[in-house]
């Protein structure tokens, strides 16, 4: 879906390359992008014409595990921390996708397989070194910078290149994890369903719901091959020995068409959707925070989710109660704390053609559950043309600090090819 090019790309490998990078920018008043790991949507790791800050190249993961800490510079994927954490029987809150960049999705806030449990990525923040428009870099954490820790876990790029992020390590390895799916005649009772026994489970155990086409390759069974689901794709993270009472109760409003739950390491989850969504698709996104699922909410769901327009195409509903609830809606910059779920309705294809068929999908879908929405989405959701009544929505009360943290720290709105929030 995106076809700019950059005046210039910055491919960083140190902290020094990205001061002398922004310095570039500032003394030529260049427009300025920042890439990370990549995987954004909306496209806002690049601009046309524009200054690209590429830290693909800084991608290095040092784990202690004396003090359970986890160093990740600011262009690594989810996956090259999989691959570092797990040796020492760690892991970070993270996405659902390995090839997704750290950066972006903690700066957004960080919503996955382990919120619940564990809370979103910026819930393990310790400490950022970001570098600022004016040129210096700086330590943010709870005692250095505060107002920009602050604003940073959650309020996006907004405030300089975060250039490495440390993050206190969450005790994780093995998990029970997979799928359960039922056919699409039973997706407004497995709706209901879901929200009830999600009301009331252990917060160890994480699932999100979808509608989605089953994808037509191993490991699933050939019969099932391209067929019009609903379901949820689970993670357990307590004892695996309790897994089957967890489960229980799904089994048996079941029985699912397809039971693939089974342990596996978090890597192997956070890996499983890799090869279904290579580089190169074409995406559009659209996204509420969800409180309660009514009765009419449900039934749209079930009228758009059964017309999902390509088999890579989906709906999730990611859960975030749990240990997100146990953090103020106004101790960080990710306002909606107290909803139950961030919900994204995602068209996707290989074929540029199809563009306009996965957008008008999309916003269709999105058009009849909005009114159903909690007011906001999940930044990280937003495609790049939303518009300001959208970011304020997303921040709510937390807006207005924002604008105060960004007129302390980019007064020149330097940093605003993003989900820009404007001094």
């Amino acid at each position: 879906m995106i076809d700019r090019r950059p005046g210039l790309i910055a491919k960083c490998v140190d902290t020094a390359d990205v001061i002398a990078a922004v310095g570039l920018a500032r003394e030529h008043g260049l427009l300025v992008s920042v890439r990370g790991g990549g995987h954004n949507a909306g496209g806002l790791g690049v601009a046309e014409g524009a200054l690209c800050i590429d830290l693909a190249e800084m991608d290095g993961v040092h784990v202690d595990p004396g003090a359970g800490t986890v160093l990740v510079e600011g262009g690594a994927t989810w996956g090259d921390v999989d691959h570092a954490a797990q040796a020492f029987g760690l892991t970070v809150p993270c996405g659902i996708i390995s090839t997704t960049g750290v950066g972006g999705l903690t700066l957004g806030g960080g919503i996955g397989h382990l919120s619940r449990g564990a809370g979103l990525s910026i819930d393990r923040l310790l400490a950022a070194e970001v570098v600022l428009a004016d040129g210096s870099c700086v330590t943010a954490d709870a005692d250095r910078h505060p107002d920009l820790f602050w604003a940073i876990r959650g309020g996006g790029g907004n405030f300089g290149v975060v250039t490495s992020f440390l993050f206190e390590g969450v005790p994780v390895e093995t998990v029970v994890a997979g799928p359960t799916f039922w056919s699409l005649d039973r997706a407004a009772e497995a709706m209901r369903f879901y929200e009830r026994f999600m009301a009331e489970a252990p917060d160890e155990l994480n699932g999100f719901f979808a509608f989605l086409v089953v994808p037509p390759e191993e490991p699933f069974p050939e019969a099932l091959h391209m067929q019009t689901v609903c379901g949820v794709i689970w993670c357990w993270t307590g004892s695996p020995v309790d897994a089957d009472q967890v489960f229980a109760p799904v089994r048996e409003f079941g029985p699912p068409i397809l039971d693939g739950l089974q342990p596996m390491t978090i890597a192997q989850l956070n890996s499983a959707f890799d090869a279904m969504y290579e580089p190169g698709l074409q995406w559009y996104w659209k996204a509420d925070f969800v409180d309660e699922l009514t009765d009419e909410a449900i039934a749209r769901h079930v009228e758009h989710g059964a017309r999902l327009p390509t088999w890579r195409s989906t709906m999730h509903l990611y859960p975030v109660d749990g240990a997100v609830h146990r953090v103020a809606p106004d101790g960080t910059a990710f306002a909606f704390r107290r909803s139950r779920w961030a919900q994204v309705i995602v068209g996707v294809d290989d074929d540029p053609a199809k563009a306009g068929e996965l957008r008008d999908w999309a916003r269709g879908y999105h058009d009849a559950l909005h009114p159903y929405g909690a007011g906001g989405a999940y930044v990280n959701f937003l495609m790049h043309d939303e518009g300001a009544d959208r970011v304020r929505a997303t921040y709510g009360p937390n807006h207005e600090r924002l604008r105060e943290v960004k007129r302390r720290y980019d007064p020149q709105n330097l940093f605003r090819v993003n989900q820009n929030i404007e001094p």
